[in-house]
């Protein structure tokens, strides 16, 4: 049987094609990113998924993952969860900036709407604390039976996770100084406890009492702190991206990866322990360098797959087999080469990478020599990028409706304009340029700054990309890949049941977001040629990377 994923728990769903042979270069990712982690009343830990806007219950000894709170509750982006004396789960819905109760019957409660970017949630008792993840952020108490918040403390440099220490006071990061703080529930000065902690961005306590920071860089630094005597003890666990743990009653830590998902359980010497493998949170952009490297844009990193390719065509699958990679293979399957935050678009050209991210930039990135070089700012949702054939960079802004040119000097000029939802461009031998538009339906061809329509009628074409004669869109509202002949105009259908976009069956609300900010990952399922002339495909709705090879 087929492995269960975030896409299809029954692990059915397989890609069917009679020209191409379909395999995953990596096994799909269970949970859409995992953020904040607390055990429940139930003794499963509940994990916040920011990426997929729902919360699941993990049982950490089968693994088996639960949708608690699914992608259509009144909750948008959980970042933190914590669980109140009476059972209540207490939520951080980050970009909407709310605060919810859902009681034990399973109603939500909004606590509050006038936080900007909560993330640090915790219960002490029946009493509820929650910091902001922003500059000069506040640390606030809340009331849910209501009343007015109660500011303990500002100034914040990004809050997050926290957790009321044994001496009774609150420990919270200041994850951009690399400081931790603490103050009393009830007010009062702050207290600097640690500094020169290596970017913070979980504060926790074991069953000792020994308190236990997490760092968000690549390396998965962990720093345990004897209150003590001010020991320090540093072990580098390799899980990149941490987010946020959780201890059982047994003093097992259970870590969470907003980078990655999965839940992963963590030994003092770092070694660790897959509980739900981590994998791709997307992936969104794919590209493949001359020398047959693939690399994702997974929204918060560079990231490639690099373990054993197992079939994606049909679903007859050793259940032995399957357990072998869950445990094993699935965590050693992807390599994250850096960090970058909101991360969409990516191409590779002469030894470097090419990036698009929801921040509106344009960046080339160096992973040899980990140097980033900034290319354009300011841009409106810029999405799939492309190499021209004279060196200058072509991106599809898709909230602008126009396609760019960026040339050597970092100098910004406009192909096209007026354009619907522009999502994807890519050249063919002769230098022309295509573009896919998921609203309007069709694959459209630039002729001196006019677009002529190649194709039409079709659902939602994303990813795009050119084989000799020949040009490939992802239809992504019927998960299916289409080919295109450039000579003679004739379509069809190469590959069909593309594990891209949400669930069958499921709806995602537009998020309400925090201006400037960007939300959870719009979605993007790309597509890429390889050097033996396989094409390579982000399956984001599963969390893998497809090749198509003849």
């Amino acid at each position: 049987m087929g492995r269960p994923s975030r896409f299809d728990s029954t692990g059915h769903w397989h890609t069917t094609s009679e020209r191409w042979h379909t395999t995953r270069l990596n096994p799909p990712n269970r949970l859409w990113g995992s953020n904040g982690v607390t055990f429940g009343p139930d003794g499963r830990l509940y994990v916040a998924q920011f990426i997929a806007g729902q919360i699941s219950a993990v049982d950490p000894a089968s693994g088996i993952v639960d949708v608690v709170v699914p992608m259509d509750s009144p909750v948008q982006a959980p970042d933190d969860l914590a669980f109140g004396a009476d059972g209540s789960m207490y939520i951080a819905d980050i970009t909407p900036g709310r605060v919810w109760r859902r009681d034990p019957t399973g109603e939500f409660t909004l606590v509050s709407d006038a936080m900007k970017m909560p993330n640090g949630i915790t219960c002490v008792g029946d009493r509820l604390f929650v910091n902001e993840m922003r500059s000069n952020g506040r640390l606030v108490e809340l009331f849910p039976d209501g009343g007015e918040p109660t500011v303990l403390t500002d100034g914040l440099a990004w809050g997050n996770a926290m957790q009321l220490g044994p001496d009774g006071l609150l420990y919270y990061p200041h994850m951009i100084a690399n400081e931790v703080w603490r103050i009393s529930p009830d007010g009062g000065a702050p207290e600097l406890v640690a500094e020169d902690v290596d970017d913070p961005v979980a504060v926790r306590f074991d069953q000792g009492g020994v308190l236990v920071v997490l760092s968000r860089g690549v390396a998965g630094i962990v720093t345990r702190i004897d209150l003590r005597t001010g020991a320090r003890s540093i072990v580098v666990s390799g899980v990149a991206g941490l987010d946020n743990a959780a201890f059982d009653d047994e003093n097992r830590m259970f870590v969470s990866s907003y980078a990655s998902g999965g839940v992963t359980e963590m030994h003092t010497d770092g070694r660790i322990r897959e509980i739900v493998p981590r994998g791709l949170d997307g992936p969104f952009g794919v590209t493949v360098d001359l020398g047959g490297t693939v690399y994702a844009a997974d929204h918060y990193r560079v990231a490639s797959p690099d373990g054993p390719e197992e079939d994606a065509s049909t679903s007859a699958q050793a259940s032995a087999t399957e357990n072998a990679d869950a445990r094993t293979n699935a965590s050693g399957s992807i390599v994250t080469h850096d960090l970058r935050p909101f991360v969409h678009g990516i191409t590779a050209a002469d030894g470097v990478l090419h990036l698009t991210s929801q921040l509106g930039e344009v960046r080339t990135y160096d992973p040899v020599a980990r140097t980033t070089r900034i290319r354009a700012t300011g841009l409106s949702e810029p999405t799939g990028i492309a190499v021209a054939p004279d060196g200058s960079l072509v991106v599809a802004e898709t909230g602008g409706g126009r396609i760019l040119r960026i040339d050597a000097t970092d100098t910004v000029a406009v192909l096209a304009a007026g354009l619907g939802h522009p999502v994807d461009v890519a050249f063919d031998g002769e230098g022309r340029c295509y573009v896919s538009d998921d609203h309007l339906g069709a694959v459209l061809r630039l002729d001196n700054g006019e677009a002529v329509t190649v194709a039409d009628g079709l659902g939602a074409p994303q990813g795009l990309v050119v084989r000799d004669d020949e040009l490939f869109t992802v239809e992504t509202a019927h998960r299916r890949l289409r080919s295109i002949s450039l000579v003679t105009g004739e379509s069809g259908i190469d590959a069909e049941n593309l594990a891209v976009g949400l669930p069958p069956g499921t709806t995602r609300p537009t998020p309400r977001l925090v201006p400037g900010v960007p939300g959870p990952p719009r979605q993007f399922a790309g597509l890429a040629l390889g050097p033996d002339g396989s094409l390579f495909l982000s399956a984001n709705g599963e969390g893998s990377v497809l090749r198509l090879s003849r």
